[in-house]
């Protein structure tokens, strides 16, 4: 009896191999990772998988699949994985996030860059996520405040401030209650701009402007990222300084940026994706949390927008763009 005869026996009989079994046996050339709504930053967790040994094509593959974060279109990108099926599914973002997660309760998910896991209902606990998930997080809603302070340093008399949001980011709803605490306390008046789609960002982003706010923040959220060009050519064009959370986003023309470094993030994901193809259990790895943070400054945006930016503030940061 050949190897195929015996495994189509097993499986006749019922049995049911675990997770570390499967990849154990599986050769590695036969490994497959899927991916949701591929964007630049994904290159981090490429380059990170490569340094530990994974070329795609070679001993690993990755599948891709589009959803430009909209919930149907999420739902059938990862169920799609899911039949395909792939070893790991990688997600960004609670929306992609929680797709996978309903699509699957056998194949690993790594997620990554999430703003609150717990409180979006992703996992139970950092320390324990359970289940078949886990990744990291960029602690959103804990660096809220601080975003605003350096804010107020920047800008001279701030205190209209829009934030950007999507109605589809279960993460989002933590952040709008951490902005209604943390506003008020530091004299700034908040109003929440929605963009759950495509073509909502021209009538929200001029609904926006009629409130004349003094300054804008957006999150990491992967749907907005995927329009960051638009985004940042609106503000640009409205004189409207903006606070982001990526790096990449000030050296493409924002004024700047505070938190974890997503490159980072991105590169470690891919040390969890290896650990699971080893055979840990997703359920015994704990959501990793961030270790690096950037604040980072566009001088050459700064000078657009007329705003003089104090020595001691251009001192602490990590990063000049000149």
């Amino acid at each position: 009896m050949n190897r195929r005869e015996v495994m189509l026996l097993l499986g006749g009989a019922g049995i049911v191999w675990p997770l570390t079994a499967r990849a154990q046996q599986r050769p590695a050339k036969s490994l497959r990772v899927g991916i949701i709504d591929d964007a630049p930053i994904w290159d981090h967790f490429r380059q990170g998988l490569r340094d530990l040994g994974y070329i795609d094509g070679q001993n690993i593959t990755i599948e891709y699949r589009s959803a430009d974060g909209q919930p149907d279109r999420l739902a059938t990108a990862a169920s799609d994985l899911a039949g395909f099926p792939v070893d790991v599914i990688v997600t960004s973002g609670s929306a992609a996030s929680r797709a996978a997660q309903q699509a699957t309760t056998a194949i690993p998910i790594v997620m990554i860059a999430i703003g609150d896991p717990v409180r979006a209902g992703l996992v139970a606990s950092l320390a324990r996520p359970g289940r078949n998930i886990t990744g990291n997080t960029i602690l959103g809603t804990e660096v809220s405040a601080k975003r605003l302070q350096l804010l107020k340093e920047v800008i001279s008399g701030v205190s209209h401030v829009a934030f950007l949001w999507n109605p589809n980011n279960s993460s989002h709803v933590a952040y709008l209650e951490e902005w209604r605490v943390v506003g008020p306390r530091l004299g700034i008046k908040l109003f929440f701009v929605a963009v759950a789609s495509a073509d909502q960002f021209e009538s929200a982003f001029a609904a926006m402007m009629r409130e004349r706010p003094d300054a804008f923040i957006m999150t990491a959220d992967p749907f907005h990222l995927s329009h960051i060009g638009w985004i940042i050519e609106f503000l640009a064009r409205n004189r409207l300084p903006a606070m982001y959370v990526a790096k990449d986003n000030v050296v493409a023309g924002g004024l700047m940026s505070y938190g974890p470094s997503l490159t980072d993030l991105y590169r470690r994901a891919a040390g969890y994706v290896h650990k699971i193809l080893q055979g840990t259990d997703p359920a015994d790895l704990p959501i990793e949390q961030p270790t690096k943070f950037e604040l980072i400054i566009n001088l050459k945006t700064a000078k657009a927008l007329g705003l003089n930016i104090p020595e001691s503030f251009l001192l602490r940061a990590d990063e000049v763009i000149e």
